[in-house]
């Protein structure tokens, strides 16, 4: 069977996105940590656009707005000595950047079902696991295109805003693509050398680099970055159902994120006390303003397995999951089940 996954960098314009957003939640949560965060950003060219709710013991000013969101882009690389590389026409600089903060405080109807200890929404999440520790329990396609990508990022061996993917057929790679930004100074070989060290010395599949030729124009100069556009890179990528939202924009009480986390653990545990299961998927339903949920267990064929109904409330996994801690920008760097 072909199953295929994609990765993009913290460089692509969606990613940065979502760690500008993890970025900010962070700052919130050093001075509060009971801070209710939801906030989605845009980003084109130099300009950033926050919109959301926060509810907050901390306030912050445009002026701290700007000062984060500029920290947030630097630390993804988007520096002035990058910018004076690649050229201002082609990239931008964290020097550069302006903000617009459309933010409010979080609707009381919303906060209504948390604070009563339930969910503060209705929804569904989906979690997988695999039985196969040398991947971390990820899909093998989804575990080495991150592998790749990660790799020509953290290496700096061409341009920040990386997309590959990675399609197996069984346990063999059938086809590795990459969309890198590529001068004259880089050079092909570089990329396909440092493809075949993640596939392990490997070679024998159909590899394709910069399907339309080289580019330099990257980033936001040359697409728009939006919050929650890349969920099957966050999650699964071709292997499993997404559910819910964003994880990226929200704080520990939002279901997008801590319940399709729990869906992850409880894969996990289901590998765990069956080790003979080669793939389990995990759907987890809530409804607003109460604490139980129903969950199922699948195999890889969607088969039912188990099923029961839980009772637990939000605070109890934000403790379970350390979600008061400022380490939303670091799972969003490092994935989103690192915390796990």
């Amino acid at each position: 069977m072909l199953k295929t996954s994609e990765w993009v960098s913290l460089g692509h314009p969606d990613k940065m996105a979502d760690f500008i957003s993890s970025y900010l939640l962070d700052r919130y949560l050093e001075k509060d940590p009971l801070t209710r965060y939801a906030v989605e950003v845009q980003i084109k060219g130099p300009w950033v656009t926050l919109g959301g709710e926060i509810t907050s013991k901390a306030q912050f000013s445009e002026e701290n707005f700007v000062t984060f969101v500029r920290a947030a882009v630097e630390q993804i690389g988007y520096t002035s000595a990058y910018q004076k590389r690649w050229g201002k026409e082609n990239t931008i600089c964290s020097d550069d950047i302006v903000v617009t903060p459309h933010i409010t405080t979080q609707s009381p109807d919303i906060a209504q079902g948390v604070n009563a200890f339930g969910w503060g929404d209705q929804g569904v999440f989906f979690g997988m696991a695999v039985n196969s520790p040398e991947t971390d329990f990820m899909p093998r396609d989804w575990w080495l295109a991150r592998k790749i990508g990660k790799h020509l990022f953290d290496n700096r061996i061409a341009g920040l805003d990386i997309k590959t993917q990675v399609t197996m057929e069984d346990d063999r790679i059938d086809e590795v693509v990459v969309a890198i930004p590529m001068t004259d100074r880089h050079y092909d070989y570089d990329i396909a050398n440092a493809v075949k060290y993640c596939c392990g010395g490997k070679s024998d599949y159909r590899f394709t680099l910069n399907g339309t030729g080289r580019y330099v124009k990257h980033g936001p100069i040359a697409d728009c970055g939006t919050t929650g556009r890349k969920l099957a890179v966050d999650f699964f990528g071709g292997n499993c159902r997404i559910g819910g939202g964003s994880p990226w924009t929200k704080d520990g009480t939002k279901a997008d994120l801590t319940l399709n986390l729990l869906a992850r653990a409880r894969a996990l545990s289901y590998i765990e006390h069956h080790p003979d299961c080669p793939e389990v998927h995990c759907a987890i339903s809530c409804r607003i303003g109460s604490p139980e949920f129903l969950v199922v267990f699948f195999d890889g064929h969607m088969n039912q397995l188990l099923r029961y109904r839980e009772s637990v409330t939000p605070e109890e996994l934000i403790k379970e999951f350390r979600l008061r801690e400022p380490r939303f920008a670091k799972m969003c760097r490092d994935g989103l089940f690192s915390c796990l």
